[in-house]
């Protein structure tokens, strides 16, 4: 009876031994593990595996398990994501919807030491309360495309010579934050600017080209796709865009492609340019959030930005990486090279974003409704800037 009591103590401890380290292995596993989230970059699946893999071998402690995810998925997948105990620890997502899980205080604070590789004004926009809440990853900057051919008279630098042309134009005013980014250019970004006179006179111009028909009228019910079709048709002879829609250009409509030529992107009176940005999050519950700090910052440095750069029409945010030679010296007369070199040069001169506000949607659908209750119904311009001013405070 005694050495059966013995036997069944010493099966208890080895199960409970085997127990305690399968747990602490697997915890250990747990603790080496980044689980980074890509939105929709599986063509690019074996520049990021080769990154994953030197990475790996260079920290022969750690696992990288990329997961790659539909664009349309990517808020929503993370939102669900961050209200679990066990969200990924490196996700990539637009600033607009980072800031949103920022001011949820749902996100692990980067320290400005970690972020010195990167363009300063770049990383404003993913600031909040003075606090750094991403990591750059990559930058676009649009340029401006133009047909001699029809074009009439010099290609416009700014917005008020484009609005003083007589060229036919589509500007996709109700389209997103379209209308807010060209006001920002004149430092029209706030409650306290957006019923100024400066404001006002914009305003007075906009409407003014869109009555005598020089703004096409489905600037306010079309995209920026419809632009680009015009512009392939021959419909409209200037427009501002992406350098990555230039092939399409290219193979679509061929002859506008050889009248075509390019300028640097129309400014306001700040003379600076604007720019998209997507960057990197780390979740506050995150279990690795160091590790993918580190991760990060080895993903986007020169050699990597570099590489994605020449895979892609995308600009580094490395500082480092903008200076190299691709992005300044003008190796051949085509369109895709001079719109890199204008997209680099114009990275370096930024507008500041317009201050980070909690409700960036509801403020883009107040500018879209103000500009057409202005240019459909005729509306008064001061009193409806005043509306807006208000309406904006409130937000």
């Amino acid at each position: 009876m005694k050495k059966h009591f013995l036997l069944y103590i010493l099966i208890f401890v080895i199960i409970f031994c085997c127990f305690i380290y399968a747990k602490t292995n697997k915890s250990e596993n747990q603790k080496n593990e980044v689980v980074f989230w890509t939105l929709q970059l599986s063509t690019f699946d074996k520049y990021i595996n080769n990154i994953i893999s030197e990475f790996e071998k260079e920290n022969p402690t750690i696992k990288i398990k990329w997961i790659d995810i539909p664009y349309s998925e990517g808020e929503k997948r993370t939102l669900a994501s961050i209200l679990t105990d066990n969200p990924p620890d490196l996700v990539n997502l637009t600033p607009d919807f980072s800031l949103l899980l920022a001011q949820k205080n749902a996100l692990y604070t980067i320290d400005k030491e970690d972020l010195k590789d990167y363009l300063p004004s770049i990383l404003e926009t993913l600031k909040y309360n003075d606090k750094y809440f991403g990591i750059p990853f990559y930058a676009t900057t649009a340029v401006t495309l133009y047909n001699k051919e029809i074009l009439k008279g010099n290609p416009p630098k700014t917005y008020d010579e484009l609005l003083s042309s007589k060229n036919r134009i589509m500007l996709n005013l109700a389209e997103n934050d379209t209308l807010l980014k060209i006001l920002n250019k004149y430092n029209i970004n706030s409650p306290e600017t957006i019923n100024n006179d400066k404001s006002i006179k914009l305003f007075e111009l906009i409407k003014k080209d869109y009555l005598n028909g020089n703004i096409l009228k489905e600037s306010l019910t079309q995209t920026h796709r419809d632009s680009l079709e015009k512009y392939m048709s021959g419909q409209i002879s200037i427009l501002v865009t992406g350098a990555n829609f230039i092939n399409m250009i290219k193979e679509n409509a061929p002859s506008i492609y050889k009248n075509t030529e390019i300028s640097y992107q129309l400014v306001g009176d700040t003379n600076a340019y604007d720019y998209s940005l997507m960057n990197f999050v780390i979740p506050k519950k995150a279990h690795n959030k160091e590790i993918a700090l580190k991760f990060a910052i080895y993903l986007t440095n020169k050699t990597n930005q570099l590489e994605f750069a020449k895979l892609t029409t995308i600009l580094p945010v490395n500082k480092y990486a903008l200076k190299d030679d691709y992005f300044t010296k003008e190796i051949d007369n085509t369109i895709e090279t001079k719109a890199r070199i204008i997209s680099a040069i114009q990275l370096n001169n930024t507008q500041p974003p317009i201050k980070n506000i909690k409700n960036k949607k509801e403020l883009n659908i107040l500018s879209a409704n103000a500009i057409q209750e202005i240019l459909i119904n005729n509306a008064d311009i001061e009193l409806t800037l005043n509306n807006l001013s208000e309406n904006w405070e409130k937000l």
